[in-house]
Formats: structure tokens, sequence, C-alpha cells
């Protein structure tokens, strides 16, 4: 019996150690290992110029082990230090908190009880000269947003758990968050660090820095126009864009009611000049005008006898925004004064997948792809689903709607003779260990030729001088421009907008002002053009975009 109980522990021995041995090793050493992470700081937000728009700081939160907290007393202290309450006696100046609700907080049986969080890394370093038992320290990375409210509809923020929530924190997220380090060491019975003993480590790897395209002084100007326009005109909302017409870039986009991201709420929820759409009016009159003259059915000096009020072949009667005798307007002139007869009686020469084209070629009905979440395609119904009356009102901006990014790229295309550009907000990247690399955007798209467009700018250019956006113009800088005036429907009201192009001899930037639903007056060239006016000079000098050269050679208005 001896000798079998002995052959069963030596074969169950060479069993464990021979056979099993390295399994069971390498099990026993998983129980022995302590593990840690280390957080990786979040990477930057700049701005093109690399002013800093979101940062990650060090914070640290202060928690308590209460049990051993109650047990604490300090040295040599007569009369007694001690406890809860003596804690708390020394912690509520350095925290800025009443003693005897801290003393409340610090009385328990918890072990991690925490206490207050985002102590400053000065403020860790005070209370841990005091030497208080129990008393213990998490290190984490708040994100911070150093301007406020500016740029706040495209940054969006971040949650409790580090990750990116809303806007640009959150499409960016995988980039901007990096990666965690890791330390593994091998652990005694109490927990203490066996020499020589299994350890590794990896080390966090920082998240890159996002540098934008706009301008934080010009994104700032116009957030604080939009914003007073809004509150002057008693408007529902409003919305500023400047973007660079060769490149693309967009230098700002402000949006009224914008939000501070250092304090998110559920009211911040991203850009609605991308995401919110209305009937563009007016300013759609360029397609219309720019297919016009691509397929030949007109040119710039082309007469027409305009009425006040029109009716096509199949009785759909059509109307100006204010009655008047019968004008003899050209091309231009229509364009001019923005005559909503005059161009459905150029739009009818056009046929109606014609018409149809060129809203799709300018953009309509298909995201820009902007870096930013929610962004919507706008409504542009196919041919076969216009009615009677929309195959012409689509010719002056009515039965079709855009957001107001897709509404400024109209005339950044036509400013950049012809060729429509990836709008954008992301300039480029740089890793942690400093390389620098250009964001792409998609292949540019001719949408008319540059002749066409050319022409189309110098008309906008009476539009400013002698037509509806005269409130647009610019003392030294030749601008082209376009008011506008529709109904919309969700919400029900008006959006009145201005939107230009600056200089019109060497263009250089488009801006769009748009307000929804102003109580002082539905015409854009009254409430939108001032705005536009103000928010272009301000760019154009901050850009140091000298003033225009020669005089502008117009086409005439009238015959």
């Amino acid at each position: 019996m001896v000798l079998a109980v002995l052959t069963v522990f030596a074969g169950r021995l060479v069993y464990v150690q021979g056979i099993q041995g390295e399994a069971v090793a390498q099990e026993a050493l998983q129980q022995r290992l302590g593990r840690d992470s280390s957080l990786a700081v979040r990477g930057q937000i700049t701005d093109a110029k690399g002013d800093i728009l979101a940062r990650s700081v060090e914070r640290y939160t202060l928690a308590v082990n209460q049990v051993e907290l109650a047990e604490w007393s300090e040295p040599r202290s007569d009369p007694k230090v001690g406890g809860p309450s003596g804690a708390a006696a020394k912690l509520a100046p350095l925290l800025d908190m009443n003693a005897a609700e801290l003393g409340a907080l610090l009385t328990g049986e918890s072990t991690w009880k925490v206490i207050k969080k985002g102590l400053l890394p000065e403020q860790m370093r005070d209370i841990k000269k005091l030497s208080i038992g129990g008393v213990q320290f998490e290190r984490v990375l708040d994100r911070v947003y150093p301007n406020g409210s500016v740029a706040g509809n495209l940054l969006g923020w971040v949650n409790a758990e580090g990750d990116g929530a809303q806007g640009l924190e959150a499409v960016l997220d995988d980039k901007l968050a990096g990666s965690s380090g890791t330390y593994v060491w091998e652990r005694g019975a109490g927990g203490q660090a066996i020499p020589g003993g299994y350890e590794d480590s990896t080390d966090a790897v920082e998240g890159d820095t996002v540098q934008l395209t706009i301008l934080s002084d010009l994104q700032w100007k116009a957030e604080e126009a939009i914003n007073a326009q809004v509150a002057a005109t008693g408007a529902d909302s409003g919305s500023v864009i400047v973007t660079d017409v060769t490149t693309g870039e967009i230098l700002a986009l402000a949006d009224s009611g914008a939000l501070d991201p250092n304090s998110p709420s559920g009211d911040l929820t991203g850009s609605r000049s991308i995401s919110g759409v209305f009937d563009p009016g007016s300013t759609a009159k360029v397609i219309t005008m720019a297919a016009a003259l691509e397929t030949g059915v007109v040119n710039p000096l082309t007469p027409f006898e305009v009425p006040y009020q029109y009716t096509t072949d199949n009785n759909q009667t059509f109307k100006d925004s204010h009655e008047h005798a019968g004008m003899r307007l050209t091309t231009t002139g229509v364009l001019a004064q923005s005559s909503n007869t005059g161009t459905v009686m150029i739009g009818e020469k056009i046929p109606q997948q014609v018409r149809y084209d060129y809203l799709a070629k300018f953009g309509f009905g298909q995201k820009t792809g902007v870096e930013l979440p929610g962004e919507s395609r706008g409504i542009l119904h196919p041919v076969d689903e216009w009615d009677g009356r929309t195959k012409y009102a689509v010719l002056f901006g009515q039965g079709v709607s855009v957001t107001a990014l897709q509404a400024t790229q109209v005339f950044a295309t036509i400013a950049n003779g012809g060729v429509r550009v990836q709008p954008h907000l992301i300039k480029g990247w740089t890793a942690a260990d400093g390389q620098y690399t250009p964001s792409t955007q998609a292949a540019p798209t001719q949408v008319v030729s540059k002749e066409t467009a050319d022409t189309v700018l110098t008309m906008l250019e009476s539009a400013v001088d002698d037509g509806t956006g005269s409130a647009a113009a610019i003392p030294g800088y030749r601008v082209a421009g376009k008011t506008g005036t529709a109904q919309s429907f969700n919400p029900s009201g008006i959006t009145a907008s201005f939107i230009g192009v600056a200089p019109a001899d060497q263009p250089r930037i488009a801006v769009s002002v748009v307000l929804h639903n102003p109580r002082t007056s539905e015409w854009g060239g009254t409430v939108a053009a001032p705005v536009f006016r103000d928010i272009t000079r301000d760019a154009l000098l901050e850009l140091g975009v000298a003033p225009s050269g020669a005089p502008a050679t117009l086409y005439a208005t009238t015959w």
C-alpha cells in the first residue's frame, strides 16, 4: 500500500513538474502579477495658425479609505488631532469646502470614497504634504477649451470616460485618443514587487494633434457678428461661413448660440450650418444663370421685357417680390434686380433634365463631405417627381432645400473658375513623433467653363453695385454677391441670406450670412448683407488681401 501511494505521488509529481510544469508555472506567475496602466494624453486641436482650441490637462481625483482614515492621528499633536474631523479641518481650506460637510464625507466604511474631482497638481502636492492616512489620489486628464464657446459648434466635447462625444472630438476620436501605457510586475503576498521578478512595461502614446483650417480670431468675430444680428433682428438662428475659394479650406463656420464645450449640455448638438436645410431662394438663381450661359440660351446682354407677373404655358403664375411696371432688363439686370419672373423667362428655355443636372453639378442633393457629424444632403427631387410648378420654382431657389455650406459652395465654385473643390476643416495631423501629414481631399470637379464662371461673377458685381445687395459693398474692394429670401416650411417662416465673393477681380474668399425667420425684415439685402460686409472686410484684412486694382467693367443691366 505504501509503494502504491508513493507510486501515485511520484507519477503525479512527474506529471506536474515534467509534463505540465511550464503551464503550471505560467498560471502561478499570472496569479502573482500586478497590473497598472498610464493614461495617454489626448492630442490637441489647433487652428490654422497653431493656436490651441482644445487640449488635455493633468488633474487629480481625491478619494479616501474611510477605514484607514478613522485610525489616523497626527503624531505629537496636543490636543490630539485625527480621524475624520481632524482631517476635515486640515483639508477644507485646500479644497474650498465646509469643514463640517467634509467631515461627514470622510466618515464611513468605504475603502474608496471619492471626495472631490478636478484638483490641480499643486493642490494634490499641498494635500500630500499633510501626510493624512487614508488619503488617495487618482491621476486623470481633463479636456479643456481655452477659448470657451469659440468654435464650440465644431469641436464638440469629451465625455467623462475621455471619449469624444460630439463634433470633431467624436469624428476624430481614434486619432486624438492615442493609446494607454501598461506596467506589469511580479508581486509578493503583500503586494510588494519581488526583486528580480518578472516585469514588463509599454509606454503610453500621445494622440495625434489635429490642425484645423479655421482662423480662431475670424471665427470669434463671425460668432459675435451673427449672435448680435440674431438678437437685433429677432431671428430664430443664423450662421456665417467663410471659405477659401481655391483650396476649399473653411476659415470660419459660425452658428448662433453655440455653447461652451467646457460645460456641454444636451443642446450642444453640432453645427446647424451642415445639418439644417432651407430653400435657398434667390441665391440659387446663380445656378440658373450659369446653366443658361453654359448652354448658350442667353448671353449677359440678352434683352427681356420683364413684367411684375408672368404666367407659363402650363398656367403657373409667378410674381416678383415688389409690384412694378414692365422693366427692360438684360440677363445681367434680371440677376441684379433678383427678378423671379425674369428668371423663369430665362430658365424655361433650359430643358428640365438640364436644370436638374446643373443643380446636382453644383452640389445640391449630396453631402459636401466636410469632416463633421450629422451633415445633411439636402433635398433635390428627381425630375420625374417635379410637378408643374416645381419645374419652374427650382429656377429661383424654391422646391429644393440645401444646407448653408452647400449654398456657399455654389459661389465658391463660380469664384474658382467653375471648379468645385472639397470644403474641409482639417488642414493636417502631427503625430506624437512630430511627423506632419497634410489632409487629402477629393479631386476637384469642373462644373462650368471658366468663361461662364467669370461672366456670372461679373454679373454678380452688378447685384452689389446696382442691385439688391448694395449694403454688401466694401470700400476699396470689388464685391460680387447675391441676396436671397425664401419661404421655409420646417419650421415655417422666412430665410434671408446674402452670399458673395471678394475681391471679385481676384477671388479669395466666399462668405455667406444666413438668418432664419428674422422679424425686423425678410430681405437678405437688409438683414444679411451688412453682416457680410463687416465679416468679409475683417477676413480680407486678416488674410492680408490687397485692395482691388482697376474698377469693374460691368455689363449693362437695362436696354
